[in-house]
This record gives C-alpha cells, sequence and structure tokens, in this order.
C-alpha cells in the first residue's frame, strides 16, 4: 500500500554506500537526503560529485525522494526577512537545490527549516507570509522547470513560530499559487496541533506531496505513543501515493533499531489497516 523511505541523516557517520545498502537490505525502496551531509552548500556539490552519488543510489536499486533540511547548517539565507537581498539570495539558492534534486533523481523539496524562518523583531505573521511567499515564488519558475514539488512543512511550536499548522501551510500554498507547491505533513509536528492527525490528514488532502513518520519524542515509528494506523487509514482512505519516509532526530536507540524497528512497526499498522 505505501511506499517507505528512510533519511540518509539517520546514518550519521555511515559511509553512504554503506547507508544505501543497509537501507535496501532493511526494505525501505528510496533515501531522502539532507543536503548538508553532502557539501556546506548546494553550490559545492559539484557536476562530477552529483553523477556519483546518483550512480551509487542506482547500483543500490534505491529511488531518490528528493531533499530535506534544505536550509540547514547554511548561513546568509532567511525566508521571512524584510531584507530583499537576503530574499533573493535564499530564492536562488533554493534554484540550486532543484537543480541538485532533480541531478540527483529527486522530485520533492521538503521546507522545514525553521531558523531560517522564524520571526523577527517588528515581522508580523501576516507580513511574515507575504514575505515568504515573495522569496518563494521567484524559484517556482525553476522548480517547475526542474519537475521539482516544493513541500511546504508545518512545523510545531517547539521548532519554530511560523507555519505551526497545517492550515497555515495550506495558506502560504494558497499565496505562492503554483501547481508545484504542495504541502508535506510530519506526524510529530501535526501531534502538537489541537486537531485529530486524521483529521489533518482528510482536510490537507490533495495537497499532501511528502509525508515524514516519526514520533513526538523524536524517534522512528512505533518508538513512542503514537499509534500510527489510524494515521495509515486515512492516508489510505484519502489516496496518498506518496512516499511514508521515516525522520528521526533522537540516535539514542541506535542506527540499527532505529531503520530496522521503524519500517517493521509501520509495515504491521499497515497489515492492519482495512
Amino acid at each position: 500500500m505505501f511506499r517507505y523511505a528512510i533519511c540518509n541523516e539517520t546514518y550519521q557517520d555511515w559511509p553512504f554506500e554503506n547507508a544505501l545498502s543497509h537501507a535496501k537490505e532493511a526494505g525501505y525502496d528510496a533515501i531522502e537526503i539532507a543536503p548538508f551531509t553532502l557539501a556546506s552548500t548546494a553550490y559545492d556539490v559539484t557536476d562530477k560529485m552529483r553523477g556519483k552519488i546518483r550512480e551509487e543510489i542506482v547500483d543500490a536499486e534505491l529511488e531518490v525522494v528528493g531533499l530535506h533540511w534544505l536550509l540547514a547548517k547554511t548561513e546568509g539565507f532567511y525566508l521571512t526577512t524584510p531584507d530583499d537581498d537576503v530574499r533573493r539570495r535564499t530564492s536562488d539558492y533554493f534554484c540550486e537545490l532543484a537543480r541538485l534534486c532533480r541531478d540527483l533523481g529527486g522530485s520533492i523539496m521538503v521546507l522545514g527549516s525553521p531558523q531560517q524562518r522564524n520571526l523577527l523583531p517588528g515581522v508580523s505573521e501576516s507580513e511574515a507570509m507575504r514575505l515568504a511567499a515573495d522569496c518563494i515564488r521567484r524559484a517556482m519558475p525553476t522548480l517547475e522547470q526542474c519537475d521539482i514539488t516544493l513541500a511546504l512543512e508545518p512545523l510545531g511550536p517547539a521548532e519554530g513560530d511560523f507555519l505551526n499548522t497545517a492550515e497555515k501551510g495550506m495558506e502560504l500554498m494558497d499565496l505562492i499559487d503554483s501547481p508545484n507547491c504542495k504541502i508535506h505533513l510530519d506526524v510529530k509536528a501535526m501531534s502538537a496541533e489541537e486537531k485529530p492527525i486524521p483529521q489533518i490528514i482528510r482536510e490537507t488532502a490533495p495537497n499532501i506531496a511528502h509525508f515524514h513518520a516519526n514520533d513526538p519524542n523524536k524517534r522512528g515509528p512505533g518508538m513512542g505513543d503514537v499509534d500510527f494506523v489510524p494515521i495509515f487509514q486515512s492516508l489510505k482512505e484519502v489516496g496518498y501515493d506518496g512516499w511514508v519516509s521515516v525522520e528521526v532526530f533522537d540516535y539514542e536507540p541506535g542506527i540499527e533499531s532505529l531503520v530496522k524497528d521503524s519500517i517493521a512497526y509501520m509495515r504491521q499498522c499497515e497489515s492492519a489497516v482495512v
């Protein structure tokens, strides 16, 4: 029913080829890539490097979901700043990320990066919405040309103070007004909303471009209190046919457990969906 992927930073300091082979062996069909694991910026990932990475992924018989953590560990980029030059640089960087995503064989870019979008002093939420839409709209022609979908990621208040709900994500999506701009849903983030997760899924469909599986405790699915059966039931009911990708933030259980136990639990929940 679902196609499972895993974020490559889960493997921390493992050699890239080893991570790919392990993910394939564990039963995942695709890898999702954080650009900071490749180089300091997307500009630093040369054509030769892109070709080698793509070749390694193909050799591992995996697909590429795309990119996430788009602005993590970078400097000089900001989504909601009134500084037009900074927003222009950020927009230009999204264009380069789109080219990187395309070159690696991906089709989705998940835009979370709360530290580069939180409200700045004197900037209201409505003004931040306008500024973010302006920044992203400038990049959308390149994303459309590269056939890349930008998936806006609402995040809970523990991560930041802008775009905290799926409803706000939809509002920004409407302002951007591009067929290549959709919504990304994350279980950890949705758990912070007042609405039940199945309701959020139903209200956000059919604009869901991508989905992250995790738990509010920052570990993998099945490693906390969230029951994924009703979540998967809702995804099935709305006809979601994209990737379900494991993203974790707490590595204490160990890489082997995070990788293998997560997919085992998801398959168990999938088998319970009617």
